[in-house]
């Protein structure tokens, strides 16, 4: 039986422009290996509500689940929310309950839940929330696709929140093997060993130091037997 799927959008002008390095996909992908979800394709779209509610159209009749980074905030192009809202055709506004929990944060703060604060609250028709200890302003989920904010700590935070509602499959286990040999020269044994493990995924990823060219394989799949046998015959191929 396969693992469900999983796909991810990345919404903001600060990533593309490389003003912001994102974190949020490394940390959620290793998070879904964990939990048997496969992380099948990323999207770095800019905030432009034509790119992103296609962006969610696209992905989310792909795939199982759909994980959305950024956007969310109190600022004028904090824009997710609202197209979320258009890409499902629903309705948007402040929610009760929403705003009760963010009251509750500024009130404990002695800060005034302002119209600009208040944006958070405004959540697409028929969303679940989404807990968010870390700074209360909730995430939402619409259909299969959840949305959470761009700041790390959060997105951590949000994303624990989400995965203990979701139904994984078989986590996929992995080990490297370094090669102190160029690619070229183990590209046709590595390709063999591959053949007879169809069932594995074996990558070759390459480095240079100090002069010595050379590549770790890391070897991945779900069962644990296969992968020691196939690392086994790896060692056999290339020895240390």
């Amino acid at each position: 039986m396969q693992n469900p799927t999983a796909a991810m959008i990345v919404i903001g002008d600060e990533i593309l422009s490389g003003r912001t390095r994102d974190s949020n996909m490394h940390y959620l992908a290793g998070e879904l290996t964990k939990v048997g979800i496969d992380l099948r394709e990323v999207r770095v779209v800019p905030d432009e509500t034509a790119a992103v509610v296609a962006a969610v159209n696209a992905v989310r009749a792909l795939f199982d689940h759909v994980f959305t980074s950024g956007g969310i905030g109190p600022t004028h192009d904090d824009i997710t929310a609202d197209c979320i809202a258009a890409a499902f055709g629903v309705g948007i506004g402040v929610r009760d309950d929403a705003r009760a929990i963010l009251q509750a944060h500024y009130d404990r703060a002695g800060t005034v839940l302002n119209d600009a604060r208040l944006r958070m609250a405004r959540i697409p028709e028929g969303a679940t929330l989404i807990e968010n200890p870390v700074s209360s302003a909730p995430g939402f989920t619409l259909g299969n696709v959840h949305v959470m904010a761009g700041v790390p700590s959060v997105f951590q935070a949000m994303v624990a929140s989400v995965l203990p509602t979701l139904t994984g499959g078989r986590p996929l286990l992995s080990q490297s093997y370094r090669i102190a040999r160029g690619e070229g020269d183990i590209a046709g044994p590595l390709a063999a060993l591959a053949g007879e493990y169809p069932d594995l995924i074996m990558g070759s990823y390459p480095f240079q130091k100090d002069g010595v060219y050379g590549a770790n394989i890391v070897i991945r799949g779900q069962d644990g037997v296969r992968v020691d046998e196939a690392m086994v015959k790896l060692a056999a191929l290339f020895p240390a």
